[in-house]
């Protein structure tokens, strides 16, 4: 054992917390083997046991794990020593994925302007970068602004001093202005308080708008994205803040405007006289939305409200950030679930999919009129757009694109039959099942509150903030099959396997949400299946 204490390898140290919670609700179980939609993992004798996943690792496996011909590629690449760390060099392989990538939302979006790419390891990772490129092009805005009134105020003084121009005593019956003090220079007086303006606007912080159930990640800016208040909370004092818009209430977006909009005051010389004007200084850094909300509990942005949103952020002059990272890559029937919406953004971030169940990758796109080349100097990251992920999301691209785009068409159609089954499954238990959502192999099933169970059991899973872990993990043990809840809405299982997903498999998952609806509607809590570890 290299000299470790042995007792030390029994202590759980990785995640114990998490671990334990695992344990309470029956899925601290340890897989061994994957292929296709399927994982495998050990049982009570020492065998293997196959699973049906029906989690796709939160949308990263829509082509299925350890796939041959990603496989082979990845075999074939450290087989060449393909470079891992060669940053601060040139990666034409990067380019190529860039180009592609390009490619195939120019079809989409029916554009020709180009995306550039920014390279990443995880989704979290590409809307960090996202929130920084907008806060640098912000900043960047802003100091337009701000050079354009000092430019303004400097010509006012100078037309002052040349006699061309007057300065009327009612210019500061403005409201927000204060009057100058008998005997003091009126435009000294007038200039010091603008300035005053500027330096509060210089320092202010940047303002996002997002969507309520939206989930961003839970890195240090992002989480702040995030609109689970539990994810926020412990964080609120790091980073970036924002308002949260409710889904569906466009009322609610000029709302949010008028509250939120900083003016500065600006000066003109209007037929030899000073007058004051309004400035709008940018103030929203980006508004952040997902198409389909994942951790949210799979709701589909409508497509009158994107195009609200669209309409709302091009008059304020506001990137649209569309994080694409668990429904993007092919999972609705399209790379971009956002074009099923004639939704454009001025960023995508893209990740799961992309690394094709093997790489860790991700990346952020802007689009060029947005872009500022500035924010490659001072990003980085530094296992971002090496060799080994890059050409592993080129072959994944290769495998969504081939025979006419028939892994898009296979999405759209396993999805319509998995959700046909979702559907009757509702239709048969409504006391049970509220809702059924989503699109393409990304849906969404909602169970109705349960808290006032006469069942003992199913009140208290029901209460325990843990109510979608339980019923997983009785499709896990009773029925050999592997979803979880929404993180951010626990009475919503999410399913989101490949498209290798089969009829058999979808008959499986069947079996078992039809148990669960059955122990639910019987209130027959000792039918769950215990915890087991």
């Amino acid at each position: 054992m290299d000299d470790m204490d042995s007792a030390s390898v029994e202590q759980e140290l990785a995640e114990p917390y998490l671990r334990a919670v695992l344990d309470t609700a029956g899925l601290a179980v340890e897989y061994v083997r994957a292929e296709g939609n399927t994982l495998h993992r050990r049982d009570e004798d020492g065998g293997l046991l196959p699973v049906v996943d029906f989690a796709g690792g939160y949308g990263s496996v829509l082509l299925g794990h350890n796939r041959p011909e990603i496989v082979r590629c990845a075999q074939e690449l450290l087989a060449a020593d393909t470079p891992v760390h060669a940053q601060f060099s040139r990666h034409p392989y990067a380019n190529r994925l860039a180009g592609e990538l390009n490619r195939i939302i120019r079809r989409e979006l029916d554009t020709t302007e180009p995306y550039f790419a920014i390279f990443a390891n995880t989704g979290a990772e590409a809307v960090e970068a996202a929130i920084k490129h907008a806060e640098m092009d912000r900043g960047m805005r802003l100091a337009v602004v701000l050079d354009e009134v000092a430019a303004h105020v400097e010509q006012t003084r100078e037309a002052l001093a040349a006699g061309t121009a007057t300065l009327d005593h009612a210019t500061f019956a403005r409201p927000g202005l204060t009057a100058p003090a008998p005997g003091e220079d009126g435009f000294e007086a007038l200039s010091a308080q603008i300035r005053a303006r500027m330096e509060e606007h210089r320092a202010a912080p940047p303002l996002f708008l997002a969507l309520e159930g939206g989930f961003h990640g839970k890195l240090g800016a992002s989480v702040q994205l995030t609109h689970n208040h539990g994810y926020r909370l412990p964080f609120k004092g790091l980073g970036a803040q924002a308002r949260f818009v409710p889904r569906d209430q466009p009322e609610a977006l000029k709302a949010i405007h008028a509250e939120e909009r900083r003016i500065l005051l600006d000066t003109v010389v209007v037929n030899g006289r000073v007058e004051i004007v309004e400035r709008e200084v940018p103030v929203f850094c980006a508004f952040l939305l997902e198409p389909i909300q994942g951790e949210g509990g799979i709701h589909v942005l409508s497509a009158e409200f994107a195009a609200e949103i669209q309409r709302f952020c091009a008059e304020i002059d506001c990137p649209v950030v569309i994080d694409e990272i668990q429904s993007g890559m092919g999972r609705t029937g399209a790379l971009l679930a956002s074009s099923h919406l004639g939704l454009r953004g001025d960023y995508y971030t893209l990740a799961k999919t992309l690394g094709g169940g093997i790489a860790k990758s991700s990346v952020m796109l802007v689009r060029q009129a947005r872009y500022r080349q500035e924010f490659e100097i001072v990003h980085s990251s530094t296992f971002a757009k090496d060799s080994f992920s890059c050409h592993i999301a080129l072959k994944v691209l290769e495998l969504l694109e081939e025979d006419g785009g028939r892994a898009y068409h296979q999405a759209v159609e396993r999805g319509d039959a998995l959700r046909t089954m979702l559907e009757s499954v509702r239709a048969d238990f409504p006391d049970v099942v509220k809702e059924v959502r989503g699109k393409g192999l990304m849906l969404g099933m909602e169970f109705h509150d349960r808290s006032a169970s006469p069942s003992p059991v199913i009140k208290s899973a029901a209460d325990s903030g843990l109510f979608g872990y339980f019923l997983a993990g009785h499709l896990l043990h009773r029925h050999h099959v592997r979803t979880f809840p929404t993180a951010s809405a626990v009475n919503t299982l999410r399913f989101e396997p490949s498209l290798l997903v089969t009829d058999a498999e979808i008959a499986q998952l069947e079996r078992g949400l039809r148990d669960v609806c059955g122990i639910l509607q019987e209130h027959a809590g000792d039918r769950l299946c215990p915890a087991r570890t």
